[in-house]
């Protein structure tokens, strides 16, 4: 852990995901000190904390996403993606762990699945994704289709489409 100068430990207040052009990812922690309240900011490698991350903590781009989830799934998605991050030992909430199953499952989409899935409104993209892929991996399925798709909106939205 990162100790300050006058002896306490450094807390983690926030992390920021940053891309290079080069295309390395970067995270700027930024840590304060509660008892003298100096301020620290390091930029480390991606995922590379080496113990400067004290508890399990949100970047600020994963913790946007979050926020502009509908207010009746942001504490359930908030609740399993924290819980799955327990259960990996990580510490860190990145954009990408959202999006990550938690299933451990590698899972393929099919090209008109990953097309509709677009279509849904951003706020509920990320959950219906993590849904689906789930869904799937619980089925011993290995591919996200259009039918899978149709059958979940209908049981959780009572909105199948319309056959013609």
């Amino acid at each position: 852990m990162l100790t300050c100068g006058c002896g306490r430990w450094m807390h983690t207040e926030g992390i920021e995901e940053r891309a290079y052009d080069d295309g390395a990812l970067q995270w700027f922690i930024r840590s304060e000190c509660r008892g003298c309240g100096l301020k620290v900011g390091v930029d480390v490698p991606a995922g590379q904390m080496h113990g400067l991350v004290d508890r399990l903590t949100w970047t600020d781009d994963a913790l946007h996403r979050l926020e502009r989830m509908p207010p009746y799934l942001a504490p359930l998605f908030r609740g399993e993606v924290e819980q799955d991050l327990r259960t990996r030992g990580e510490r860190v909430v990145t954009y990408d762990v959202l999006l990550r199953p938690r299933t451990g499952e590698r899972i393929e989409w099919d090209a008109e699945a990953e097309r509709r899935l677009d279509r849904v409104p951003a706020p509920v993209r990320a959950m219906a994704k993590v849904e689906l892929e789930r869904t799937a991996a619980d089925r011993g399925q290995t591919r996200i289709t259009v039918a899978l798709m149709e059958e979940l909106k209908a049981k959780y939205f009572g909105m199948a489409a319309q056959k013609s």
